[in-house]
């Protein structure tokens, strides 16, 4: 019986594929051939023309174009399609044991400015005061002491420090050490709903697809400690008008709080605060290091 040849496009397919059959790494053959798999289905699926598909490797051309030290145009577009939460929701998916996850986002900065307990990180910008505070816990349920505590966000204008003019400055971010009972607390100002920066390729391709550009209003931690994964999440602020339209898909019911208008508060370390403040009482369960964080330490 003769086997029926394969169409042009099937054996193309089959022929990249058995290319890639003798990568000594196991990982990188699964990977690059699910790739393979999954862009020539695309492809065939929806026809493109020579133009089209020209069109898409100048927008991915565009895309690292603008990529800086202070911009990362590729987590945008990963942000903006939903990619960065299903990566969370795979690798860090608990069901409510430990504090839900959340994207990292575009402006993250690696070692911070250290910041004391009860410190100011908005130094010196107008806003209305917000005072935060809580508690780092370890799943077990014992207070995680000297845990690291990088916190940022935007200013009441919906800016993150990387948008301003000056390079050299830092505001609205820092690092905090939980205390031995693992508290931590610092001053700052309220954020502010904002667009993502839509000048670019990702910008373009919202455009295009007719969605708005907004992200609800939060603040970001990302929690450390020892014998503990990292935790990247924000608290968003209770009843702003993104909170169901987030253009990264990120808002999780558990991370959605109260920043309570207050004016008077006595803070965990029992100090009075006698003056109009928002406030955020918030406290973090880290979970226990998985196989693949000890692996690598």
């Amino acid at each position: 019986m003769t086997a029926t040849a394969l169409a042009p496009a099937d054996q193309l397919t089959r022929d990249v594929l058995a290319r890639l059959a003798e990568a000594p790494d196991p990982r990188i053959r699964e990977t690059l051939g699910a790739l393979v798999r999954h862009l020539h289905a695309f492809v065939r699926e929806i026809a493109p023309t020579e133009s089209e598909w020209a069109a898409a490797i100048d927008f991915l051309t565009r895309t690292g174009q603008i990529c800086t030290d202070r911009r990362q145009e590729f987590i945008l577009l990963s942000d903006t399609l939903g990619v960065s939460m299903l990566v969370d929701e795979i690798n860090h998916g608990r069901g409510g044991a430990t504090t839900e996850t959340t994207v990292l986002g575009p402006f993250y900065v690696a070692d911070p400015p250290d910041v004391e307990a009860g410190g100011d990180i908005a130094r010196g910008l107008p806003g209305a005061p917000l005072f935060v505070e809580g508690f780092i816990y370890s799943q077990s349920g014992a207070p995680l002491a000297g845990a690291i505590i990088d916190v940022w966000q935007s200013d009441d204008q919906g800016r993150y420090d990387l948008q301003f003019d000056d390079p050299g400055q830092f505001f609205m971010r820092g690092r905090l050490r939980a205390d031995d009972l693992g508290r931590f607390s610092f001053w700052s100002i309220m954020p502010r709903s904002y667009p993502i920066p839509t000048d670019g390729p990702a910008g373009a391709l919202l455009a295009a697809a007719g969605r708005h550009a907004y992200r609800p209003a939060h603040v970001h931690f990302r929690i450390s400690g020892a014998g503990h994964d990292d935790l990247i999440t924000h608290v968003f602020v209770r009843g702003d008008q993104y909170l169901t339209s987030d253009v990264v898909f990120g808002v999780k019911d558990s991370l959605i709080a109260d920043f309570e208008h207050r004016t008077r508060t006595i803070s965990l370390v029992g100090a009075p605060i006698e003056r109009a403040h928002r406030y955020l009482r918030y406290d973090f369960v880290l979970p226990t290091a998985s196989a693949a964080t000890v692996a690598a330490q």
